[in-house]
């Protein structure tokens, strides 16, 4: 085992046996950002077994406009009833989130014959945090699996064009309320031109 590893490892255990909050281990528990150079290809520095990429739709890629986000979750990308969404925003993403305009529901995701869309609105309650880096959603009861799920996001995009890596956790139902990485979004944001 590589000695990184070895140490984050012990870290993660040590924190997760503290008993801490999501928010408070996040930074450990993010997989290292994306990069693109600027033909548009996407490479990692540090690849990751456990670096899954997660399907999105935005409405608008260009910088500064207002879009639309449908962050998807299909059936393939997790196991487990769904309690909680953790979603961990980068810190230069200079957009603001408002609660009221975030919705968890049931997606069709998109094809070349159909649209991505919410189809039927998860009853959820929705927390940000005080800069912008956590979205936290809370359904009313558990998601069961088997149905494509996804995040609703309207907001103006950031003024900075460049790739965003977004990466959430899930907490599943049990005695152990612990959140898995289930993976990352890596939204690409162009310039306004």
């Amino acid at each position: 085992m590589h000695p990184q590893q070895h140490r984050s490892r012990r870290i993660l255990g040590g924190i997760a046996a503290a008993g801490l909050g999501i928010l408070g281990l996040w930074g450990s528990l993010t997989p290292a950002p994306a990069r693109a150079d600027a033909s548009g290809f996407e490479f990692r520095w540090d690849s990751d077994k456990d670096y899954r990429k997660l399907y999105y739709y935005i409405s608008s890629s260009k910088a500064t406009q207002t879009s639309d986000y449908y962050l998807i979750l299909s059936p393939k990308d997790r196991n487990t009833a769904l309690l909680k969404l953790a979603i961990g925003v980068p810190k230069d993403f200079d957009a603001r989130f408002d609660p009221k305009q975030i919705q968890l529901c049931y997606m069709t995701r998109g094809s070349i014959t159909r649209k991505t869309q919410c189809d039927q609105v998860i009853p959820a309650a929705v927390e940000v945090s005080a800069d912008n880096t956590a979205i936290e959603l809370f359904p009313s009861q558990p998601v069961p699996v088997g149905k494509t799920i996804g995040v609703h996001l309207q907001i103006n995009n950031p003024f900075n064009p460049g790739m965003y890596q977004f990466n959430v956790l899930a907490q599943a139902p049990g005695d152990i309320p612990i959140s898995g990485y289930l993976g990352s979004w890596l939204i690409d944001i162009t310039p306004n031109n």
